[in-house]
C-alpha cells in the first residue's frame, strides 16, 4: 500500500463518518489520528509529526480575524432574540402587500437586511419561515413559491458581507494563496483578507438579490395567481414613522458595521465588536433587553462558536495527516494535467464542492478541501479573491439544493404539519437555477467581484 492511496481511503472513511451522524470535529480529527497511528504502523506516515499540532492550535486560538466569528454570532444572536428581525418583516409586509408578488418582495428585501446585519442563515431562515410562510400561504401564495422564495432569500447570509463564511474562508485563503505563490516561485504574493472578500463580495450579493427579486417580478407577469396581492383590508400601509422605526436600526448597523470595514476605519474583528455592542444598544432600545435575553444569548454564541473552533481544529488535523501521506500532491498533478486545462480543473472542484455540500456543513468543506485544492487553483491562475467568492456562492447553491440542503430542512423544522416537502423541494428549483446563472455570469465577468476591492483598496 502506498501513502497516497491510504490518504484517499481515509478522506472516504471520513465522509461516511460524517454522513453517518458523528459529530464533525471528532469525526475529523478522530479518523486523522487513527490514519497517521496506522500510517506510522505501516511505516508510511511518522506519528512524532503530529507533535506540532499543538503550536497550531494556539496559532488558531490567537488569530486575531478569526475573534470577529464569536462577535459576528453575538451579534446575528442579539438581532435574532430581540425582534429586530420580525418588527422588519411587518413593516415591509404592510408596504408591499397590497401590490401583486409583494410579499414576495419584501422577503426577499428582508432576507437581504439582515445578512447584511446578521450573517447567520439558520436563524434567517427559521425567522422569516416562522413569520411569512404563514402570512404568504394565507395571502394565497403557491405554497412552492412562498418556500423557495424563503429559503433562497435566507441564504443570502453566506454571500452578503459580513459573512462567517466569508471570515473563515479568508482566513484559510491566505495561508492557500501563498502556497500558490510558492508553487510559481512569487515570494511575495498579495495578502488576501477579510476585508478584501468582503468587499468583493458585495456586488455578487447585491446581484443574487436583483436576481431574486427579477425572479418574483417575472412570476407576477407569467403566473400571477402563484403570488397575489394581500386581499386583507386590515393590512394599511405603515406611517413613514413606522416604518423607519423598523428599518433604520438594521440600517443603522449595517452601515457601522460594513461601512467601517469598506472605508477602512475598523477591522473586521473591530468592527465585529462594534455590531455585537450595537445589537445590544438596538436590544435595549426595543425594551428586550434583559438577564435572560443576556444569558440566553451568551449561552447560544459560545456553543456556536466552540463548534466552529473544534472544526477548525480537528480540520487542521486531517489536512496535516492528508498532506503528509502525499495527498495533496496528487491531487495537484490530476488537476493540472486534466484535459481542458484549468477551466476543467477549477469546474472539477465546483462540482466536488457542490456536491460536498449535500452531507457537510460549509466549516467543513472550507477547512478541509480549500487548503487541498486551493493552492493548484490559484497557481493556475486563478485570482484567489474571486475563487473565495466563487466557492461562497457554490456553498450557498448547496444549501438549497434538495435532497440534503440545510436551508430545506430549516424551514422544513418551522413549516405547518399539512406543508408537503415535495413543494419544499420544487420550489428552490428556479432559485437554484438563479444560482448558477449568478456563477456563470461571474465566471464570465469576473470584475463583477474584483472591480470594487481594485477601487477602495
Amino acid at each position: 500500500m502506498t501513502p497516497e492511496l491510504l490518504a484517499f481511503i481515509m478522506f472516504g472513511v471520513t465522509i461516511v463518518i460524517l454522513i453517518l451522524g458523528f459529530p464533525v470535529a471528532l469525526s475529523l480529527a478522530g479518523s486523522a489520528i487513527l490514519f497517521a497511528f496506522i500510517g506510522d504502523q505501516l511505516d508510511l506516515f511518522r506519528f512524532a509529526f503530529l507533535n506540532l499540532s499543538p503550536t497550531r492550535i494556539f496559532s488558531t486560538m490567537k488569530n486575531e480575524p478569526l475573534v470577529a466569528v464569536p462577535l459576528f454570532v453575538y451579534m446575528g444572536v442579539v438581532l435574532q432574540r430581540s425582534d429586530i428581525a420580525g418588527q422588519l418583516l411587518e413593516s415591509m409586509g404592510q408596504l408591499f402587500g397590497k401590490m401583486r408578488g409583494g410579499l414576495g418582495y419584501s422577503v426577499v428585501i428582508v432576507g437581504a437586511l439582515l445578512a447584511a446585519s446578521t450573517g447567520i442563515v439558520g436563524a434567517t431562515v427559521v425567522t422569516m419561515g416562522l413569520m411569512s410562510l404563514p402570512v404568504m400561504l394565507k395571502a394565497g401564495y403557491n405554497p412552492k413559491v412562498a418556500s423557495g422564495i424563503i429559503c433562497a432569500s435566507g441564504t443570502l447570509g453566506q454571500i452578503i458581507p459580513p459573512s462567517i463564511v466569508l471570515v473563515l474562508l479568508a482566513s484559510i485563503l491566505q495561508g492557500v494563496n501563498e502556497e500558490a505563490a510558492a508553487l510559481i516561485g512569487n515570494l511575495a504574493p498579495d495578502p488576501v483578507t477579510a476585508i478584501d472578500l468582503f468587499a468583493g463580495a458585495l456586488i455578487p450579493g447585491l446581484l443574487l438579490v436583483g436576481l431574486y427579486l427579477g425572479w418574483v417580478f417575472i412570476l407576477t407577469i407569467i403566473r400571477p395567481d402563484d403570488v397575489p396581492s394581500m386581499k386583507d383590508e386590515s393590512v394599511h400601509a405603515p406611517t413613514f414613522g413606522t416604518l423607519l422605526k423598523a428599518v433604520l436600526p438594521p440600517l443603522i448597523l449595517i452601515v457601522l458595521v460594513l461601512g467601517s470595514i469598506l472605508a477602512g476605519i475598523a477591522t473586521p474583528t473591530e468592527s465585529a465588536a462594534v455590531g455585537a455592542i450595537g445589537a445590544m444598544v438596538l436590544a435595549w432600545q426595543s425594551k428586550k433587553l434583559n438577564f435572560a435575553l443576556f444569558r440566553d444569548v451568551g449561552l447560544e454564541t459560545v456553543k456556536v462558536s466552540s463548534m466552529v473552533f473544534l472544526i477548525i481544529i480537528g480540520a487542521g488535523l486531517f489536512s496535516t495527516v492528508f498532506k503528509g501521506f502525499g495527498g495533496d500532491d496528487v491531487i495537484a498533478e490530476f488537476l493540472r494535467h486534466l484535459p481542458g486545462g484549468a477551466f476543467s480543473a477549477l469546474l472539477l472542484v465546483m462540482l466536488l464542492m457542490f456536491f460536498l455540500g449535500f452531507f457537510l456543513d460549509f466549516i467543513e468543506i472550507i477547512y478541509v478541501v480549500v487548503p487541498i485544492v486551493g493552492p493548484i487553483l490559484i497557481a493556475l491562475g486563478y485570482d484567489p479573491l474571486w475563487l473565495g467568492v466563487m466557492i461562497a456562492i457554490n456553498l450557498q447553491t448547496s444549501f438549497l439544493t434538495p435532497p440534503f440542503g440545510f436551508a430545506l430542512f430549516y424551514l422544513r423544522g418551522v413549516a405547518p404539519k399539512d406543508f408537503k416537502t415535495s413543494d419544499l423541494y420544487a420550489g428552490v428549483l428556479p432559485f437554484i437555477a438563479i444560482q448558477i446563472l449568478a456563477l456563470a455570469l461571474l465566471w464570465t465577468f469576473p470584475s463583477l467581484v474584483t472591480w470594487l476591492p481594485d477601487l477602495l483598496f
